[in-house]
Order: C-alpha cells, then structure tokens, then sequence
C-alpha cells in the first residue's frame, strides 16, 4: 500500500511562523506609530510670545498692524505661535523696543528703525530717509534688491532679526502753531522729527526732537515743541493734532515710504520649527501690503475731515525750502559716508537702487501722473 504523508505538523509549523511574522510586524508597526506620536507632540508644542510696540495701544493702522499680525500667525498656525502684543510703555518704554527684544526679555517687537540711529547709523535707510524711496520702491529694495540683507546684517551683532512689516506710503510734512514761508522760519523751530530728517532739520537751523507718539499731543499743546510730523491725516486726525496746531504742511520729504519693522529675537526665532518660521515671514509681508492698503484708502477721508469739518489749514511747503531741505541731505550724506564705512555701504547700495527704479518711474508712475 502507498504510505500516507501526515501534513499535519507542517500545517503547525506555518501557522506558528504566521504568527510569528504578524507579531513582528505588530511591534514594527506600533513602534512607527509611537515614533510618530512623539513628533506629532514635538510639532505641537505651543510657544507663547510676547511683541512690545512703539505704538500707543490699539492706535488705527500703526498699532492695527501688529495685532493684524499676531491673530494671522495664530490662524495660520492652528494655534502652535501666539503672540500677545504691548503697546508703548506696557512692558518697556517706546524707544525701549530694541534693547527689549535684543537681550531677550521679550521675544517680538514692532517699531522702526530710524529710532535705533544712536545704535545703528545707517538704521534709518531700513524706515526712511529724507528725499529717499516711497513705499513701492522700499518693498522693491527689500525683497528684490540688497536691502533686506543689509538690514539683516545691521542688526545681526545685536541678536536681531527684522523684516519688513507696514508701510504708511509718503507721510505729511508735519504740523506747525506757525506758517512756514521760507527757511528762515524754520531758525529755531522745536520739531519732533526722528531719523536723519532730525539732522537735516538741525543743519537748516532748527531744533530736532525725539519723542514716541503718544507725548506728542501733550508736547505740541504746552509748547514743548513747535511743530510734529506722525504720519498722516489717518493717525493724524486720531490723535487730534488738530486741536492743538493751526497748519498742515506737504509733501513729507523726511518720510516719503516709511517701512516698519517687525523684530524677532534671533535665539526666540531659530528655536521655532522651519514651517513657523515660514508663518512668521509670511505674515509679516501680508501686514506690510496690508497696512499700506489701508492708509491709502483711509487717508483722504481723513483729510477731508480735517479741512471741512475742523478748519485745518492745509498748505505745501515752499519749493524753496524743499530745495533747501535736499541740499543740506546731500551734504549730511556725504559727511556721515565719510565717518562710517557700513553707511556709506548702505548709502551707497540704496542711492543705486533708488536711480534704477526712478529712471523707470519716470516714464511709468510719473508720467500717468502727469498725463491728468
């Protein structure tokens, strides 16, 4: 008879091995999971910060702007970067922004750079400089020329990292309490006016204070000062300037497109995960068109108020003292190139880029203009 092989025991066999692969791939398999767990809870960490701002609280555009910032980073976010924001003096003084985020106490702020000049010569190239680059132009040198790079290396020895974050477009010439018919009325004159348009207004003969926003009313009423520029007729008409000054000058040539800053500090910063870090530059480039935006739809309406309902008197500044205005720029230039090498490096870069786009503008932007 033929013998009868017995299967039996290999049909053991298999299944046992069966189970022993499953088993494996069952550790291999939760040990993954239990790796992805752990990163999904490292990517999901919370960092809660804090942005103080050189900006009274809640202040319409200027103010706006960086709490426009920290809910767009909350969003964006799903709610891993939270960023509470401080108005002047809540936390540290106006112009105590820098040094705040500098040492680390905080890890944000929101201000401009012209207000770092003492630290940092060529730090007003970065907000505005007198006759200098409006908004368009700035947005163009920072993201398509060196400007931000420069800006970047500026600020690195002090553990900073800006970025660009609003604009007002080009300011008014400020208020005075007197007519301004040549450069003789300027002799004397105590105006709040921050950056290298401070110097320039030294060099014509007057008196260049540095003061924050929200003294400002309170200076210009009790004669502290003579005259202020803030921003225009949107800030302007908020903070009632309107009550305490008589005229209303034009063009703003010490602030023709003031960029602000959002500053991070560089350790807070490089502690953030790379798509936070994406979050936070991206923001703040929305906030930098944003705030542009808004000053030029609300500026007008703004003006309007003031002249028909207030009785301000509005009035461009005499050619002749503009002309004044950009000589003594010149000069301070030259001479400020001549005493600092980084200066004259940003000065140099800035004066390039600003030819290059106006040779275009001339026949672009200037010339629609002047088509009407």
């Amino acid at each position: 008879m033929e013998k009868k092989t017995n299967y039996y025991p290999l049909v053991i066999i298999g299944l046992l091995l069966a189970l022993v692969v499953c088993f494996a791939a069952l550790v291999v398999d939760r040990g993954g999971e239990q790796a992805a767990t752990t990163q999904l809870t490292t990517e999901q960490k919370i960092y809660q910060w804090r942005m103080v701002t050189t900006w009274p609280k809640g202040l319409p555009g200027l103010g706006l702007g960086a709490e426009n910032f920290a809910k767009m980073v909350k969003q964006a976010s799903s709610g891993r970067l939270q960023v509470k924001v401080y108005g002047a003096g809540d936390l540290v003084p106006a112009l105590g922004v820098f040094d705040a985020v500098s040492s680390g106490s905080v890890e944000m702020g929101h201000g401009a750079a012209y207000y770092w000049k003492g630290k940092i010569l060529a730090a007003p190239f970065f907000t505005a400089v007198p006759f200098g680059m409006n908004a368009q132009e700035m947005n163009a040198w920072m993201y398509y020329g060196d400007g931000l790079s420069l800006w970047r290396e500026a600020y690195a020895p002090y553990n900073i990292v800006p970025f660009p974050a609003g604009n007002t477009g080009v300011q008014m010439a400020g208020w005075f309490n007197k007519e301004i018919n040549s450069i003789e009325d300027i002799k004397g004159t105590k105006m709040r006016i921050p950056g290298l348009a401070g110097e320039v207004w030294n060099r014509a003969g007057g008196v260049a204070v540095t003061k924050s926003g929200g003294e400002l009313y309170t200076a210009l009423q009790t004669g502290v000062i003579d005259a202020t520029e803030w921003v225009g007729p949107y800030n302007d008409l908020a903070l009632g300037f309107h009550q305490v000054a008589k005229y209303y000058y034009y063009p703003g040539w010490h602030e023709p497109g003031p960029t602000l800053e959002l500053i991070i500090n560089q350790d807070a910063y490089n502690s953030l995960p790379e798509d936070l870090q994406v979050i936070v530059a991206t923001a703040a480039r929305a906030v930098n068109q944003d705030m542009l935006d808004e000053y030029t739809a609300r500026n007008n309406a703004a003006l309007k108020t003031l002249v028909e309902k207030h009785g301000v008197q509005l009035k461009p500044l005499p050619k002749s003292v503009l002309a004044d205005l950009r000589r003594h720029s010149e000069e301070m230039y030259q001479e400020l190139s001549a005493q600092d090498p980084f200066f004259a490096k940003v000065y140099k870069n800035y004066s390039s880029f600003a030819k290059q786009v106006r040779d275009y503008h001339e026949i672009s932007e200037k010339a629609y203009y002047n088509a009407d």
